[in-house]
C-alpha cells in the first residue's frame, strides 16, 4: 500500500467492509459525495452468510485487498455488527488509518467487561449482573440473581441467544439452546480477544460465557453519536418500540418522543462511560431504558458503530444519513452532523415478523414493492425471506420471532407513520405454510 501523504483536497478513497447496494446508495448520496470514491471490501455474503465466521481468513483477505488497492485507502469504515465491528479496529490499526482503539472496542462489545467499566463510573444506572458458565455440570448452582432475569452471551449479534428467564425450567431450556449454538459467535470472538493483552479478570472470560442481568423495564431508546478528539457528541435519539412480549423490536422511530430532560441524563451517563473506556475516533449507539413511573434511567448496551437501521431514518429527517459521521471520522475529521432539514418530520423502520417456524411459499412481488414505493414516497421494503426456505434457516434472529421484512417509512407525524404502516402491511402478503407441498 502506498503510504505517501495524499492531497487534502484530493478525492478521498473510502473502503467499506461488506458494502451492499442499499448502503452504497446512502453513501453516494452524502453531501459532497463527489469528493469520495467508495469501494467494497469483502462482500456481504462473505461476511454474513457463512455458518461460522472465519476471522483469520476474513482479516487476511481484507488486509490483502486493502494493501493491494489502487488507489490506496484514505479511510476504512463499517456499519454492521459482528464481525465487522470487531475486525475494523484490527484492520485500521494494521494499515495506520484513523479508527477506534481495539481495547476500547472490546471494553464495549464484551458485555461483561463493559458492565465492569460502567460499574466503575455509573453504578446507579446499570442492572445487577453476574457471569454464568453455561457448560458447568449444574449451571443453576452459580445463580445469584433471583428470577426473572435476562440471560445472553458475553458477545452476540442483535438479540441472538438472548432469553428472558422466569424460572428454573426456562433457565435449563435456555442453557440447552445456548450450549448448542453459542460457539457460532463465541469461537471467532475468542480469536479477536487473542489480539490484545487482557486484564487477568477478563482473560478467563471468553466468548463461551454468558451474562445474567436483572430485568430492565420502561421505554427504550438509542442515543446515536460519536467521539472526536475526546469530545462526545450526540446527533440523534431514536425510540426502540417493542412488541407486547417486551423483548422483540417492533420498530425504530425518530425523532424520540421522550422528554429532553431524560435524554440529557442519558447523554451524561454515555459521556462518563465513553470517557472512562477511552473511546475516541468512532461513532457509537448506546441503548437505554427509561422507567416513567420511577423516572429511572438505565444503560443497556454500547455499540461501537453507527446503527445501519437508523441510516434511512436520519436521511429522511436530516436530509443526510448517519454514514456521514462514519466517513468523516474515518478521515480524521469532525463530522458536524447537520440539523433536521429532510423531506419528512419523522421516520421509522418497522420489522414485519412471524412468531412460529414456517415454510415460505411466496413473498410480495417486485411489482408490489414498486407500487408501495409510488403510493407512499420514500418507503422502502427490504425482504429477509425468499420462496422455498424455512424461517428457521434465517441467521441471528431473536429467540422469539423471525423477521420477514424491514419496512422504512417517512411521514409528517408519528400518527401518520402508524397509519401508513398499517396500510402498507395490508399490501404485503406472505404465503407461509406448514411445509412444502409434495
Amino acid at each position: 500500500m502506498n503510504s505517501e501523504p495524499r492531497e487534502h483536497n484530493a478525492v478521498k478513497q473510502v473502503y467499506v467492509l461488506g458494502m451492499n447496494e442499499f448502503n452504497r446508495i446512502k453513501l453516494e448520496a452524502l453531501p459532497g459525495a463527489g469528493n469520495y470514491h467508495f469501494h467494497g471490501v469483502l462482500t456481504p455474503e462473505e461476511i454474513l452468510c457463512a455458518n461460522d465466521f472465519p476471522i483469520e481468513s476474513m482479516l487476511s483477505r481484507a488486509e490483502q485487498q486493502l494493501r493491494e488497492a489502487d488507489p490506496p485507502p484514505d479511510a476504512l469504515v463499517g456499519y454492521m455488527d459482528f464481525p465487522v465491528s470487531t475486525i475494523l479496529p484490527i484492520l485500521t490499526g494494521r494499515l495506520g488509518l484513523p479508527g477506534l482503539d481495539l481495547i476500547a472496542m472490546l471494553k464495549c462489545e464484551h458485555k461483561y467487561w463493559s458492565r465492569l467499566e460502567q460499574q466503575a463510573v455509573v453504578p446507579d444506572f446499570i442492572p445487577r449482573f453476574q457471569l454464568v458458565d453455561p457448560f458447568l455440570e449444574a449451571p443453576e448452582s452459580q445463580l445469584e440473581l433471583n428470577y426473572p432475569f435476562w440471560l445472553k452471551p458475553v458477545k452476540s449479534a442483535g438479540s441472538y441467544l438472548g432469553f428472558r428467564i422466569d424460572d428454573e425450567a426456562a433457565f435449563h431450556r435456555a442453557i440447552a439452546e445456548i450450549r448448542e449454538h453459542i460457539h457460532r459467535i463465541a469461537e471467532p470472538f475468542d480469536r479477536i480477544l487473542e489480539y490484545v493483552e487482557l486484564p487477568e479478570h477478563i482473560a478467563a472470560v471468553g466468548g463461551h460465557y454468558c451474562l445474567a442481568e436483572s430485568l430492565l423495564s420502561g421505554e427504550m431508546c438509542t442515543l446515536e453519536g460519536y467521539v472526536h478528539k475526546g469530545e462526545v457528541h450526540v446527533h440523534g435519539v431514536v425510540d426502540s418500540v417493542r412488541e407486547a412480549n417486551g423483548s422483540t423490536f417492533a420498530r425504530y422511530q425518530y425523532p424520540s418522543q421522550l422528554p429532553g430532560s431524560v435524554t440529557d441524563r442519558m447523554e451524561d451517563v454515555a459521556r462518563k462511560t465513553l470517557q472512562r473506556i477511552g473511546f475516541d475516533g468512532s461513532a457509537f449507539n448506546i441503548e437505554f431504558f427509561w422507567e416513567r413511573s420511577t423516572d429511572t434511567v438505565s444503560l443497556l448496551e454500547i455499540n461501537t458503530r453507527i446503527a445501519q437501521h437508523h441510516s434511512d431514518l436520519f436521511d429522511k429527517v436530516h436530509g443526510v444519513s448517519n454514514h456521514q459521521v462514519a466517513v468523516e471520522l474515518a478521515l480524521g475529521h469532525d463530522p458536524q452532523f447537520p440539523a433536521a432539514r429532510g423531506a419528512f418530520k419523522c421516520a421509522a423502520a418497522f420489522w414485519r415478523r412471524h412468531y412460529e417456524n414456517a415454510w415460505v411459499a411466496d413473498v410480495p412481488s417486485a411489482q408490489t414493492l414498486e407500487a408501495i414505493a409510488r403510493e407512499w414516497p420514500g418507503t422502502y421494503v427490504e425482504l429477509d425471506v425468499q420462496p422455498g426456505m424455512w424461517l428457521s434457516e434465517l441467521h441471528d434472529q431473536d429467540s422469539y420471532s423471525y423477521v420477514l421484512a424491514l419496512i422504512y417509512v417517512g411521514a409528517d407525524s408519528h400518527e401518520q407513520l402508524m397509519s401508513y404502516y398499517d396500510a402498507i402491511v395490508q399490501r404485503l402478503r406472505f404465503d407461509l405454510r406448514d411445509g412444502p407441498e409434495n
